[in-house]
């Protein structure tokens, strides 16, 4: 008779620790599951912006009347920010126009700033 409530507990607890183990392989397969297609997502999002970018910049290149030597770019879903500084504030606008008219743009925020040459 104390052979069956030793087996009774030790059938119960083989019965717990397998329930668990199945749950924490579950879990771990689904949490992985979704992180692929995120960080797949992450990658081509960050390309997307850089590529954004660099269409950015060589349309500022490419403007008359504008120095881009100190303009920087940054893009991110789209909207593009100008940071940097110009000798003229005619460059400013001229920048923004720029970069307002190359494919993808959905807005642009310059934060260009005014500094004359040799200052």
């Amino acid at each position: 008779m104390k052979a069956s409530p030793a087996i009774k507990v030790i059938g119960g607890a083989l019965i717990v620790l397998a329930s668990i183990q199945a749950y924490a392989q579950s879990s771990d397969a689904a949490a992985m599951a979704p992180a692929a297609p995120a960080a797949t997502s992450t990658k081509a999002t960050k390309a997307a912006d850089r590529a954004l970018g660099r269409k950015v910049r060589s349309a500022l290149s490419k403007t008359k009347g504008l120095s881009v030597a100190n303009i920087t770019v940054r893009s991110r879903s789209g909207a593009v920010t100008l940071a940097g500084t110009v000798p003229e504030q005619s460059q400013v606008d001229i920048a923004t126009q720029a970069a307002q008219g190359v494919a993808g743009v959905t807005s642009v925020k310059n934060a260009l700033t005014i500094r004359p040459v040799g200052q």
